[in-house]
């Protein structure tokens, strides 16, 4: 034969396989991901899945199904390598009041991954609750990462709570202007007023809130007449 033919039929052929073969992956065959499973136990992504599942049956399940469901997650958070899948615990354990949940909640603010405790921060505004405070303003204060600090200052606004603004006025005196300036938005939204961006002026509000307080009150009655 020909040389050109033969190089054309191996082309051919190669192609063919290359067609045959881009249909099929080991992460798309089920019975493939089956074995493996098996073997290995389920993925990150498997297992953040079936955590959503789960946790709408539970939701849907009596107080001791669920107190039981988050003990579970308690033992599957304290084994879990993956930050995702802490996070997605986390989440998860969110909804429910249990004990477990509460404690899973609460050690999250400690987890040695900053997206974790972010979402902590962010679980503890949407609970809200007398604890809520306290455990934004302790991570406010005491967390390593700037984003963590930043993120449970931003929480405290979302509270609307003015059982934060002491918190929030002790983070105006923060040597870092981002913590200033995050601090200062939350102010806004505990207070329900805008002073601007003026730090200083902020401070000044947060010294004596309540004396600020009737001040504004006369300061909008005389707008109202005007």
């Amino acid at each position: 034969m020909h040389p050109a033919p033969v190089v054309r039929a191996a082309a051919a052929l190669a192609c063919a396989c290359l067609v045959g073969c881009a249909s099929w992956s080991p992460f798309t065959d089920p019975k493939q991901v089956a074995r493996d499973r098996e073997l290995y136990g389920p993925t990150a992504d498997q297992r953040i899945s079936e955590l959503a599942a789960e946790g709408k049956a539970a939701r849907a399940a009596g107080p001791a199904g669920q107190a039981e469901f988050t003990q579970r997650l308690v033992a599957e958070l304290l084994e879990e390598h993956d930050p995702r899948v802490r996070s997605r615990i986390l989440s998860v354990a969110a909804d429910f009041d249990t004990p477990a949940a509460v404690a899973i909640c609460k050690g999250a603010l400690q987890d040695p991954d900053t997206a974790v405790r972010m979402e902590a921060c962010a679980v503890w505004a949407r609970r809200g609750g007398p604890e809520a405070v306290s455990l934004l303003a302790a991570r406010s204060q005491a967390d390593v990462e700037l984003d963590v600090r930043l993120q449970a200052l931003r929480m405290l606004g979302e509270l609307g709570d003015e059982k934060a603004v002491p918190v929030l006025a002790k983070a105006l005196e923060d040597p870092d202007p981002a913590v200033q300036y995050r601090a200062v938005a939350s102010l806004k939204e505990v207070s329900g007023r805008d002073l601007g961006n003026d730090v200083n002026a902020w401070r000044e509000w947060a010294a004596d809130p309540e004396g600020s307080r009737a001040e504004w009150s006369i300061a909008e009655q005389f707008r109202r007449l005007f």
